[in-house]
């Protein structure tokens, strides 16, 4: 390496006063890291300059390369390969949905997904929850399962992006996750590392989402479709909903839960038409079907047949999970008590603080508040009603899953939930949400 050890001091004050980092310099504070030369303290306070003072696309790009290209990279070569990646939410669980059912498409789905950040659950934390799924699997096997099955689900690994893993634990814990420079690096290095053609990108906005507005939603889905484009991978960007959480369901148990009555045909609607409409986009990228329309229909089929549980099946027994919890969910970690939040008055929910209800989650224990902690699986929160609904003295607001010791905690939650998580109107609010505000379909130079 060309600089010295005392380069990182220099290089975290060149950016802390808001100067142009050069590819030379990124380079190598992200080699160092992976070495153990660069200290994670260190890292951190490039992380909270960034944030602070933001990225140039070049910065972005360099970063994006040095994180890539710290581990290895696959290659499938197979226009029918096709990953979806969420920048998170609460109740965000559509993989364990997307993954079986366009699966049951034709499509393949190379997953490797993230645990837990700030808020919002981790894809591999809820897995988790499946007795014996192995998140862990060889990169050799992950290849050999889409390539022969159709698709496999894994967590990050030392091989791919070891850089990522090493700055997403830190960045969960420093306060710095919201950067769309940040997130652009971490989703794109690891999903460029995957080897898919084509990505679904689902950019959540709203109070649970890291982009609060749309206008920063729109920056993060414009920064991903570049950088995708810039690799020749072809593109679909879906800004949707987390004003309030998708489906009922909060915590990592309850969450498999809810992902297995959608493909038993039941569920929440509103669930079911997220993963519709990122289901289509997996499937009209990968080429198998003529239009967005056709695409939907057949994604909502391979549902009512039955086709998507049956593969959803399949990617926990390929992975050595115990599909037992399917019929009966009482073989996954629950928590042992529950207890229900009831609306003390009269009149309708105005809005939602969703990123409270995630930091709620986080409370029981569902969640982290320093890397490597572990979780408790088995906790949560059911969400019951949602802005716009009309509540009763009495009506079931929520209800909260917890473990014995925890009391005092649920009293807490409950005056917090009531207070703060809900606000409530005499009349009914005017304005309405969509779930799904806007998608955009880019397709590569290389297959125009």
């Amino acid at each position: 390496m060309k600089q010295t050890s005392s380069s990182a001091y220099s290089i975290i004050k060149k950016k802390r006063d808001g100067l142009k980092l050069s590819q030379d310099e990124i380079d190598w504070f992200i080699k160092s890291l992976v070495s153990g030369e660069v200290a994670d303290y260190q890292m951190s306070a490039l992380l909270m300059a960034i944030y602070l003072n933001g990225l140039d696309h070049d910065e972005t790009k360099y970063l994006t390369d040095a994180m890539l290209n710290s581990g290895k990279t696959l290659n499938f070569d197979d226009p029918l390969t096709v990953d979806k990646h969420s920048t998170g939410g609460i109740g965000d669980k559509t993989s364990f949905i997307l993954a079986p059912v366009a699966m049951a498409c034709g499509v393949k789905v190379p997953m490797i997904a993230g645990r837990g950040l700030g808020h919002t659950g981790g894809t591999i934390d809820k897995a988790e929850s499946i007795h014996g799924l192995d998140m862990e699997i060889s990169l050799d096997r992950f290849v050999e399962l889409v390539k022969t099955k159709g698709a496999a689900i894994i967590g990050q690994t030392h091989e791919i992006a070891p850089a990522d893993k090493k700055i997403y634990a830190l960045r969960d814990v420093t306060a710095t996750v919201e950067s769309i420079e940040l997130i652009t690096a971490s989703i794109m290095s690891k999903k460029i590392a995957e080897g898919p053609d084509s990505y679904v990108f689902d950019i959540k906005t709203g109070s649970g989402a890291f982009m609060k507005t749309l206008k920063r939603s729109r920056l993060l889905a414009k920064s991903l479709m570049e950088t995708a484009l810039r690799y020749d991978k072809n593109v679909m960007t879906c800004i949707t909903d987390m004003s309030k959480p998708l489906g009922e369901k909060v915590g990592n148990s309850l969450e498999i839960i809810e992902c297995v009555e959608i493909l038993k045909g039941r569920g929440p609607q509103d669930l079911l038409e997220v993963c519709a409409e990122l289901g289509a986009g997996m499937i009209l990228l990968a080429g198998l079907a003529k239009n967005f329309t056709q695409a939907k229909k057949l994604f909502l089929q391979k549902i009512a047949t039955g086709e998507g549980l049956k593969k959803f099946r399949e990617i926990v027994v390929n992975q050595g999970g115990d599909p037992g919890f399917i019929e009966d969910y009482t073989k996954l970690p629950l928590a042992k008590n529950k207890f229900v939040i009831k609306s003390p008055r009269v009149g309708y929910i105005s809005k939602m603080d969703c990123e409270l209800i995630g930091l709620q989650v986080v409370k029981l224990g569902g969640g982290r508040t320093k890397a490597g902690e572990k979780i408790d699986h088995g906790v949560g929160i059911e969400v019951f009603r949602k802005p716009g609904d009309r509540l009763k003295i009495g009506d079931e607001l929520a209800t909260i899953w917890f473990n014995q010791g925890q009391e005092e905690l649920v009293e807490d939650l409950k005056v917090e939930y009531l207070n703060k998580v809900i606000k409530m109107s005499k009349n009914r609010p005017t304005k309405k949400i969509p779930l799904i505000y806007e998608k955009k379909i880019s397709i590569s130079k290389k297959d125009k």
